[in-house]
């Protein structure tokens, strides 16, 4: 056993399949499976059920991948210690990013990259909250890009900036009329949310301490959105209110501006931080691309007295 074959099995396993993990690994297929078969025959058990479409590990094939992404995290990271050590900032950074921060960071941190830090290959992936930390913890990508605090027993979290909520409130609705939102008013039903997924539904919903009552039965049913442009436009033709993040406020068109409010007596604010492992041994390329990344957000945001204010998850 080596580690060419740990990192095929891991490939299969993420891919669940053959040909695209032979792909991904620079070798032909049948190489690939041979050296997974011969690991296979090695240690007298079947990692992969190839019965399976699409493939899927066996029970002790999930205990033997599980311990050789660890294995293999390991062994890069004496590597990693020896560059960070002799400050070497290049090669690749895995970055994942959650829907509701990646339309308004990713262009600029692009932008940032490619002009300035020519020797780290950024690599950006969405995904949802769950996913990402799964990852994080799997090694299968290097950070997230989060709202927090998370407060996770493996990970580190590195604030990065605080964007206000604002509610953006249909012409329709009697609230169009008043300059501030007052949120004691705010009636659940009125609230268009993202779907439970969104780790933003979860602060919107600690904001405004409400949630939905199983046992009300005038309640009706609500579509709940992936996306919030998609909420935005839904509130601009019917009655109610959605409470969306500052940088989004910041894109809207300059009639849409007019239906944004502030709230009444309080300012709330969500976290977002680079959030690693805490056995990430790259510090020298963590302090880049924190710098990317912030390069990227209006300084007004990064103001760290802002963390009082955090609505947390």
């Amino acid at each position: 056993m080596n580690i060419q074959q740990l990192e095929y099995i891991i490939a299969v396993d993420n891919f669940r399949h053959f040909a695209k993990a032979a792909e991904v690994c620079c070798i032909t297929q049948p190489t690939l499976s041979m050296m997974i078969q011969k690991m296979e025959e090695e240690l007298n058990v079947k990692i992969f059920d190839r019965s399976k479409h699409p493939v899927e590990p066996t029970a002790i094939g999930k205990q033997i991948i599980d311990q050789g992404r660890i294995s293999l995290k390991h062994f890069k990271q004496i590597r990693d210690i020896v560059e960070n050590e002799q400050n070497i900032v290049t090669g690749t950074f895995k970055l994942g990013i959650i829907p509701t921060i990646a339309p308004y960071l990713v262009p600029a941190i692009l932008e940032k990259q490619n002009s300035k830090y020519k020797g780290i290959e950024l690599i950006l992936k969405e995904n949802t909250t769950n996913n990402l930390i799964i990852g994080i913890q799997k090694g299968i990508i290097d950070g997230g890009l989060m709202a927090g605090p998370l407060n996770h027993p493996d990970l580190m979290e590195y604030p990065l900036y605080y964007e206000k909520f604002y509610a953006y409130v249909s012409p329709l609705d009697e609230k169009y009329q008043r300059k501030k939102i007052d949120l004691d008013e705010i009636d659940i039903n009125e609230v268009w949310l993202l779907e439970n997924e969104h780790c933003l539904r979860g602060q919107i919903e600690r904001l405004c301490q409400m949630k939905r009552k199983a046992t009300d039965e005038n309640i009706s049913i609500k579509y709940e959105s992936g996306s919030i442009d998609t909420l935005v436009h839904i509130v601009d033709y019917n009655h109610g209110i959605t409470i969306i993040p500052e940088m989004h406020a910041m894109g809207l068109s300059e009639d849409k501006q007019e239906n944004l409010r502030e709230f009444e007596n309080i300012t709330a604010v969500r976290e977002v931080s680079l959030i690693v492992s805490k056995e990430y041994v790259r510090k020298a390329m963590l302090q880049v691309i924190l710098e990317i990344v912030k390069s990227a957000v209006p300084k007004s945001m990064q103001n760290p007295e802002l963390k009082k204010c955090v609505v947390n998850l």
